[in-house]
């Protein structure tokens, strides 16, 4: 029997918005993964702790963004894990407690040319695939900056997903500037943001 493929989706989600379910259900309806896991980070090394919501709120709307969806699943797994969150550290976790499934990261295009400076790097692309979906960038493609080498990386498959130019930055300046946003997020969790007064 094939083993169940786990696509992770890792973010701060600071706040989720369409567009992150956009590319989440492109990813369980057009490729080969069973479901796609929202893994939402606590602190991402990578980024600066300036407006960022604590971590169960952002848990909370991004559970009721992702609503009833069947292959959709919310995980709050580095929240248990020693901070800051570590995307091999992470995968080595769940490799433990769920060793029959295949997990198979989902990133975007513009964090491929920092991903030689992610923890054990070469470790992830060794025993873990990876879907690169296009971000808005400089570059035409988006990739044009990553080595050749990377970018034709057996692990690495390049997925034509839609591309979303909405960051969750924007629709915190938005909410800043008093902005109605509630069309570039899932309703649901538009109203618990409006309704907490989150980013005002």
């Amino acid at each position: 029997m094939e083993s169940r493929k786990i696509g992770l989706y890792f973010g701060t989600f600071n706040p989720v918005h369409n567009g992150h379910l956009m590319i989440a259900n492109y990813m369980a309806e057009f490729t080969d993964l069973n479901e796609v896991w929202f893994v939402i980070s606590p602190l991402n090394p990578f980024k600066e702790e300036k407006d960022l919501l604590p971590d169960y709120h952002r848990l909370e709307m991004l559970i009721r963004a992702t609503g009833n969806y069947p292959r959709f699943r919310v995980s709050s797994v580095e929240f248990m894990l020693p901070k800051p969150s570590f995307t091999i550290d992470t995968l080595a976790h769940l490799k433990t407690k769920y060793p029959d499934y295949q997990f198979i990261i989902i990133m975007g295009s513009d964090q491929l040319p920092d991903f030689h400076n992610w923890k054990k790097s070469d470790e992830i692309l060794a025993n873990y695939k990876i879907l690169v979906y296009p971000r808005p960038d400089k570059d035409a493609d988006g990739i044009s900056s990553v080595s050749h080498e990377l970018r034709n990386h057996p692990s690495i498959t390049l997925v034509q997903a839609p591309m979303m130019d909405l960051s969750s930055s924007f629709i915190r300046q938005a909410v800043k500037q008093k902005k109605d946003v509630r069309f570039f997020m899932p309703e649901l969790a538009w109203k618990y943001l409006d309704d907490m007064n989150f980013y005002k």
